[in-house]
């Protein structure tokens, strides 16, 4: 019992690291920022998690990965939003992590991911 206990307390542990490292972004936010197409949105998911539904206009890290600096603005500034499949997730740190190595500071984590995003009745579009 004292083991699953201790496991349990460093899983929640490791959870609010991975949430806390990069600020939090509501739905509502994303959904009006996508709409007016003013950040670049990271889906870290897995290739078929995109190609089933995604936030409109985010971009796959899979398909992107490689060449990361080729699909960000060139200004560090510009706001990038990073998600993967819900508030337990911690895929989007890749894509989060990278954008920060490349040099750019204005990056937000939708933690609710692409779960929560359905949840809310949002509206996702197909991959390629």
């Amino acid at each position: 019992m004292k083991k699953l206990l201790a496991l349990l307390v460093v899983a929640l542990v490791s959870v609010s690291v991975y949430a806390g490292q990069f600020a939090d972004i509501s739905i509502a936010d994303v959904s009006k920022i996508a709409d007016a197409k003013s950040a670049v949105i990271i889906d870290a998911n897995s290739p078929d998690s995109y190609a089933t539904g995604h936030v409109p206009g985010a971009l796959s890290f899979n398909d992107i990965r490689d060449n990361l600096a080729a699909s960000l603005p060139a200004d560090k500034n510009a706001l990038i939003i990073a998600y993967c499949g819900n508030p337990g997730c911690g895929a989007y740190l890749m894509a989060a992590k990278a954008a920060q190595k490349l040099g750019y500071t204005n990056i937000k984590h939708m933690s609710a991911g692409i779960d929560g995003w359905r949840a809310a009745g949002m509206k996702t579009e197909p991959g390629k």
